[in-house]
């Protein structure tokens, strides 16, 4: 299991734009291959900032299935405009379960 980590910065005055196209676009996940989760958490010391945070099962499954799709075009439709910087994605896997 891979965990993509999307750490994105919203232009001033588009939060409210941004939640309701990530709410748009669950399906777009939903349906995406190997995606098993997607959740979108908003900072508090930050409020332009938000986390979005996807289970995929392979990395291959976001980086080759997602991205080359026409969902994630869908996907930069509803939300790239809200975007102040391009998103910093990285992906991690689980190495210590502490409880």
């Amino acid at each position: 299991m891979i965990l993509e980590i999307a750490q994105i910065d919203i232009k001033p005055g588009m939060e409210n734009d941004f939640e309701a196209g990530v709410k748009k676009a669950a399906p777009l996940f939903k349906r995406a291959k190997g995606c098993k989760s997607m959740t979108l958490q908003r900072s508090h010391e930050k409020p332009a900032r938000y986390r979005l945070f996807v289970q995929w099962d392979t990395l291959e499954n976001h980086t080759v299935d997602f991205r080359g799709s026409a969902d994630f075009l869908e996907w930069r439709k509803l939300v790239g405009h809200c975007f102040a910087s391009p998103p910093d994605v990285e992906h991690v896997k689980e190495v210590v379960h502490g409880f």
